[in-house]
């Protein structure tokens, strides 16, 4: 099985480097292979809690390679929920890559684990009749410390459902669970990578020194 890597996520790094420099990314130091997968930027300032700045993905297989480059930029500039993440950001920002693995339709709403599953959600909007849908990475319940019922509720929402939660619309629901690998990545530790492995940290205009050094140098 694949599972996410320190590569991956140094070349997510590497792919949002170098839209602010006009370069081309360095190449991937890992294999390809078809497999869904997720980017998710967050930053960290003042040793607070990592405050969600992008995340997007797919929830069907591709190439890993293409993927990861896509959605690094996607996720970081056109996350319709956040302003673009800017260069300037850079130092504070944390990058994870997440693969998608053990697809499985779900008993009911409940038949999941908080932690282990992320979840997909489908079903008929009672006022509408459309079809709605969601997902939450596995990782996301757990940090939020809700209940499978509040999970539930709080991905219906983010289907763009407005309308009232009862038990019998709940127990509608179609849920796949599934669950991921993921690798988390700070800047400053992808800087440190890029001194141990290329011998040189990136020069970014208008980014500040990282780790007691100025990037470039």
């Amino acid at each position: 099985m694949v599972v996410a890597t320190e590569e991956m996520a140094v070349y997510c790094f590497d792919t949002l480097v170098a839209h602010y420099t006009g370069e081309q990314p360095h190449p991937p130091a890992f294999e390809d292979g078809n497999h869904p997968l997720f980017v998710t930027w967050k930053k960290v300032a003042n040793g607070s809690e990592p405050r969600l700045r992008g995340c997007i993905g797919t929830l069907e297989p591709r190439q890993i390679v293409s993927g990861f480059k896509d959605y690094a930029l996607t996720s970081a500039l056109r996350d319709r929920r956040f302003p673009p993440i800017q260069s300037k950001e850079l130092p504070t920002l944390e990058c994870t890559v997440s693969i998608l693995t053990d697809y499985e339709i779900a008993e009911d709403y409940l038949d999941w684990e908080v932690g282990k599953h992320g979840l997909i959600i489908d079903f008929t909007d009672p006022d509408y009749n459309i079809r709605r849908s969601a997902t939450y990475l596995p990782e996301v319940a757990g940090h939020e410390g809700w209940t499978h019922a509040e999970t539930i509720d709080s991905l219906m929402r983010k289907s763009g459902y407005q309308g009232t939660i009862t038990e019998s619309l709940r127990k509608k629901i179609k849920v796949t669970r599934y669950q991921s690998t993921l690798y988390t990545m700070h800047y400053g530790e992808y800087v440190a990578y890029l001194k141990k492995n290329r011998g040189a940290a990136p020069s970014i205009s208008g980014v500040p020194a990282v780790n007691g050094f100025k990037p470039g140098h």
